[in-house]
């Protein structure tokens, strides 16, 4: 099976492909023709916008924003983020102003890498346990886990399992992912639109905050500076770590579309590794523009964990920087696995 082939049955499957619009949101005397294809353009390409002048007016001048971003008619994508975007035109004539607008999808011009992976080592993990999300902190297995009534923050020995430290949370409240930046533990939750920080240390509860626009609290991880957010959909949302607002957002896209589902996330060596729901795969993912630049196909690893009625798929991924390695795992799977990626 060759590599476009296997990357779209095994991972890309459910691919959503957005495309564009060149049609203006409101009638007016103008619109914006593109060269964009069904509104689809690469990002290896320019954009190349004109005026669709429908009475013959004079023109005075006119001024295109990308995104509230001033640009020309001809216009570098190569460093601009992925996804949709709105174009508008300012059009001024006749001492007159009008202004129309379209969307554009920017794809990325690279097929993603598909890895593999070979198991270093494997280690007990508790059965029961939803995960949600896995982070390492000094050799320290720190895990979140979902289900209402049975989402939990933990701390723990990954060697041997052992749990060091346990807070339950109040059974209104579904866990999602975590991440650790300046000994504290950030810990999302589902669909309460709450999420929850609190002391590396004790597991006191230092604070809450409520999300902004993002939909749901799926998965986090951080790069020091920022820390980023899933909700299910194509977007991550970057949050300032001071005051937790959502301050923007990037797009997760591959060179035919969107990839949604976007769920627990890991940084690591400058990338986001993230799980996708309902997927036995990660995707690698660019963080500046939202490019998945490469795919990790975990499957084998389903058979290689005890078959029970309760298991399911994938989710779970944590960079030791002790080991410099990455450990996996699922819901309700009784082995967590370390793992070296090659690619295929």
């Amino acid at each position: 099976m060759n590599t476009f082939k296997y990357l779209t049955i095994i991972f890309l499957s459910g691919l959503i492909i957005s495309c564009g619009s060149n049609s203006s949101q409101k009638k007016n005397d103008f619109s914006i023709k593109t060269n964009a294809i069904k509104g689809n353009i690469s990002n290896n390409e320019t954009l190349k916008l004109s005026l669709e002048n429908k009475k013959n007016h004079t023109i005075d001048s006119v001024s295109y924003t990308l995104e509230d971003i001033s640009i020309n008619d001809n216009f570098a994508l190569k460093d601009f983020k992925l996804g949709k975007h709105t174009i508008e035109a300012t059009v001024y004539f006749n001492n007159e102003k009008q202004t129309t607008t379209s969307t554009v999808t920017i794809l990325n011009s690279e097929l993603p890498k598909v890895y593999t992976f070979e198991i270093i080592n494997e280690y007990p993990h508790d059965i029961t346990s939803y995960t949600q999300g896995i982070e390492f902190l000094n050799d320290t297995l720190y895990e979140s886990t979902g289900q209402y009534k049975e989402s939990k923050l933990r701390k723990v020995n990954y060697k041997t399992g052992e749990v060091i430290k346990n807070i339950d949370l109040a059974n209104e409240y579904f866990g999602e992912g975590l991440t650790i930046l300046n000994n504290k533990v950030y810990q999302l939750t589902w669909k309460e639109g709450t999420g929850f920080v609190y002391d590396i240390n004790t597991f006191e509860k230092l604070s809450s905050f409520r999300y902004g626009n993002s939909k749901e609290g799926w998965g986090l991880c951080n790069n020091d500076n920022t820390i980023y957010k899933s909700d299910g959909t194509e977007k991550i949302w970057l949050l300032n770590p001071e005051t937790l607002v959502e301050e923007e957002f990037i797009q997760v896209y591959t060179n035919k579309g969107k990839i949604v589902g976007i769920n627990e996330m890991e940084w690591i060596n400058g990338q986001i590794y993230a799980n996708r729901y309902q997927k036995n795969g990660v995707a690698i993912i660019n963080p500046t523009n939202g490019a998945v630049t490469g795919v990790i196909d975990f499957t084998p690893l389903t058979k290689k964990v005890t078959q029970h009625e309760g298991l399911d798929v994938l989710n779970g991924i944590a960079y030791n920087p002790n080991t410099k390695t990455i450990f996996v795992t699922g819901k309700r799977w009784d082995k967590l696995f370390e793992v070296e990626i090659v690619e295929k």
